[in-house]
């Protein structure tokens, strides 16, 4: 995905099957993957979609450097989320239990924790919707097609296994990202 910029304008390509609305002050974007709703600053920034290019352009004076910001951040937005709607989105976290034997688990929208540190309670975290977890050894593989809701997730799923009560330079245990929300690799 290429980027062409000139002053007060920003185009970002967009992929085959990906589409870009804005109705009012709230971004669509609908990929082969699934949909994203944003909200959007409709007031400062104008989007055209003509052809396969995504048309950023600033509404306010272009010579200031907050303007310019704003562009490049919406620009890198439009990339992200083109490329997340059509090849998704993966984060990767390791699950760490030196002292207790943790289980963890997925159900339903959820993930289990289970012996965390030998609590007898059980520990929880929801995943967002459009989210989808695997437990793979001592991995949790979080995966989706957006990356604010994969990014947001893994977080939860890490203060989930926050410890409370005990030192946390001897008592390492817990859930740990190592991975952050990034685009699965073209296949």
């Amino acid at each position: 995905m290429s980027t062409e910029r000139d002053r007060g304008q920003l185009t970002v390509d967009v992929p085959k099957g990906v589409t870009f609305t804005v109705t009012g002050r709230r971004l669509r974007a609908k990929g082969p993957l699934g949909t994203v709703d944003r909200p959007f600053p409709s007031d400062a920034l104008e989007l055209s979609v003509d052809s396969g290019k995504a048309t950023l352009t600033l509404r306010l004076p272009s010579h200031r450097k907050r303007s310019q910001s704003l562009l490049n951040t919406w620009g890198a937005h439009l990339r992200n989320l083109a490329g997340s709607l059509t090849l998704g989105v993966e984060a990767r976290l390791k699950i760490v239990a030196a002292h207790f034997p943790m289980k963890v688990q997925v159900k339903e929208n959820h993930i289990l924790i289970e012996n965390f540190l030998g609590e007898k309670h059980p520990r929880s975290s929801d995943l967002l919707p459009g989210t989808t977890a695997k437990v793979d050894g001592d991995f949790v593989i979080l995966s989706g097609y957006d990356v604010e809701q994969v990014g947001q997730s893994a977080a939860n799923i890490e203060r989930a296994s926050k410890i409370r009560e005990y030192d946390p330079r001897v008592f390492q245990d817990g859930i740990y990202l190592i991975e952050r929300a990034h685009l699965k690799e073209a296949n």
